[in-house]
């Protein structure tokens, strides 16, 4: 890893450790300049605020489930469905549960939608995340086990949808949610065939 991935890991890192803390309301750019011992400049370099850095770490988190995606699917030993939509159900059921990071960022950014920056930030982080979905669907076509006829575009819509529902109800009730994650591969596999 580049010594410039190694400085931002470890600015998202303590970040995340931070929100774990304090609360996203609560954490300052100031408290992560400390924990991190970089400079002002450095953090700097790289966000402009702690609500784009919150953004990232969700844009982040999608990232990886992503990659963990396109292990799964390239993997010789997984063949048809199952395996990839455990692993976005696992995500899904995860990045939900109340107490997540991410559920915590995602939270907090929709409540300050009335700042013009934070809307585009929750826009863009809306959009890739859609993007993404997208595009485990048409990987899904290419490979034969979602049918070519699935509107991918529309399903990517719905899983969205469905994702940031359980993350305002399972905030609402403060615990995780009665869905699973095998009643969210239920779900998902009846809106793809």
């Amino acid at each position: 890893m580049s010594a410039v991935k190694a400085s931002f890991q470890t600015i998202m890192d303590a970040a995340e450790a931070l929100i774990q803390e304090k609360g996203c309301r609560q954490t300052t750019l100031q408290d992560i300049i400390a924990r991190t011992g970089l400079s002002k400049g450095a953090i700097y370099h790289y966000v402009s605020s702690k609500d784009e850095l919150f953004g990232l770490v969700l844009k982040s988190r999608v990232e990886q489930i992503n990659a963990r995606f396109a292990e799964v699917v390239a993997s010789p030993n997984t063949s048809g469905l199952g395996s990839p939509l455990q692993l976005i159900a696992e995500g899904m059921v995860r990045s939900a549960n109340a107490q997540d990071v991410t559920n915590k960022i995602f939270i907090y950014l929709l409540s300050q939608m009335d700042n013009e920056k934070v809307e585009a930030i929750v826009q863009d982080m809306y959009r890739f995340t859609l993007q993404t979905c997208a595009g485990w669907i048409d990987v899904g076509k290419m490979h034969g086990v979602i049918p070519k006829e699935v509107d991918g575009a529309q399903v990517a819509h719905m899983l969205v949808m469905f994702t940031y529902g359980m993350r305002v109800q399972n905030t609402i009730l403060r615990e995780q949610g009665s869905m699973t994650v095998q009643d969210l591969i239920a779900f998902m596999t009846k809106a793809l065939g």
